[in-house]
């Protein structure tokens, strides 16, 4: 089993959520808590089984740079985080059409 590491993207594959993107900020072995900035913010993250989501593999550069520098990470960058990565898969997606 790969190892999930915080600041990583994941997506909801099941629940009322399901499609939304969040990101990874605990886990353990059997769940993740999540958020994404705006409802399930870091003060109240949502708890969910490891199965029921897909991990994206990949830190957005505002988030890896916080980490590395041990600085706080915070909702607002949380938002950022999630909408520069829907921003350039929706660029790369417009690209391939």
């Amino acid at each position: 089993m790969r190892t999930f590491t915080r600041g990583m993207l994941a997506r909801s594959k099941a629940g009322h959520d399901t499609g939304k993107l969040y990101v990874l900020t605990e886990a353990d072995s059997d769940f993740v808590w999540l958020c994404d900035g705006k409802i399930r913010t870091l003060d109240r993250p949502k708890k969910k089984r490891r199965r029921h989501i897909q991990i994206i593999y990949q830190i957005p550069g505002n988030l890896r740079e916080l980490i590395e520098e041990g600085g706080e990470i915070r909702d607002e960058h949380i938002r950022k985080a999630i909408k520069e990565y829907e921003r350039q898969r929706d660029c790369s997606n417009q690209q391939e059409v």
